[in-house]
């Protein structure tokens, strides 16, 4: 069984302290839930009334957050499996023996890091256009989602890569296997399981980044529920404003709290594993366990 190194198991007052702590803590959530109802009751936005206009069909408001919900999904959706495909190809060829790949590959997965993301959409929506080259509001947003995340991705899959134990990569080549056979079969599938967790959140992070869109006119959710709202507002004033903004930040979290638990369901499949187990009951055994070639030598 694995011993705790990093700190100290914690003892009676240790575990009566974080409990009382987690008592004020929940307590405190709870006294500013309170207050925030409060507030909103006073104000009148808690009456119901408010509340149907995202149910009735008539005012064609939940239709009109549901397309633009499937349209966000469309564009985060292409633009997760672009950029996840182009960033493992970075960072295969960013971890090339070539210093003619590795430099330049380098040089642009480091640009596209560094420049903000509503940069890089500006410049395709708006400076494009003057070399002739016309996107639409769409394509835009897909190719800068896909610029930006393609090298953020690329970093995290070459770092899960690096962090294999080199003796996997030595014990390969040295029972003959070519090093596309190293990299698909040995590095890359003990890479994916370790960066699985930081690779989902960087996809979350995408499908929130899509609402940048709302920034050159495509008609994602946060600028559907902005147009609702410029819709509502000459004839009832504010009244809907902040129902239609809470049900467009309510579909984004339904959105990312189902990716979060897909992220969960895979990570658990991937443990069930025998190579999984394997490698688990390995890490278990002690350091100074002596090995069965050891062993055997000094027999």
């Amino acid at each position: 069984m694995t011993t705790p190194v990093l700190f100290d198991i914690p003892g009676p007052r240790s575990r009566a302290r974080t409990r009382i702590a987690t008592v004020i803590g929940a307590l405190v959530v709870l006294g500013v839930l309170a207050f925030v109802l409060a507030r909103l009751g006073g104000n009148g936005q808690l009456e119901g009334q408010r509340w149907a206009v995202l149910f009735d069909p008539s005012s064609r408001v939940p239709q009109l957050l549901l397309g633009a919900l499937l349209d966000t999904l469309q564009v985060a959706l292409v633009a997760m499996v672009l950029a996840t495909a182009l960033g493992l190809l970075l960072a295969v060829a960013r971890l090339s023996d070539h210093r003619w790949v590795r430099v330049p590959v380098g040089a642009v997965v480091e640009f596209f890091r560094a420049i903000p993301l509503l940069v890089v959409i500006f410049a395709l929506y708006f400076v494009l256009p003057g070399f002739g080259v016309r996107l639409s509001p769409y394509a835009a947003l897909t190719a800068g989602l896909v610029l930006y995340n393609m090298a953020v991705i690329a970093e995290i899959v070459r770092a899960g890569i690096l962090s294999v134990d080199r003796g996997q990569r030595d014990a390969a080549f040295a029972i003959g296997m070519r090093k596309s056979q190293v990299m698909t079969l040995v590095l890359l599938p003990q890479a994916v399981r370790r960066m699985l967790p930081i690779l989902i959140a960087q996809l979350v992070v995408l499908l929130k980044d899509s609402s940048l869109g709302f920034i050159i006119g495509y008609f994602e959710l946060l600028r559907q529920a902005r147009s609702l709202v410029e819709y509502f507002t000459p004839r009832f004033g504010n009244e809907y404003t902040f129902q239609l903004y809470v049900a467009a930040g309510l579909l984004y979290i339904a959105v990312n709290v189902l990716l979060s638990q897909l992220a969960k369901y895979v990570d658990r499949r991937s443990r069930r594993g025998p190579k999984a187990a394997a490698a688990t009951n390995d890490v278990d055994l002690p350091a100074d366990t002596p090995s069965i070639t050891g062993l055997n030598s000094g027999l």
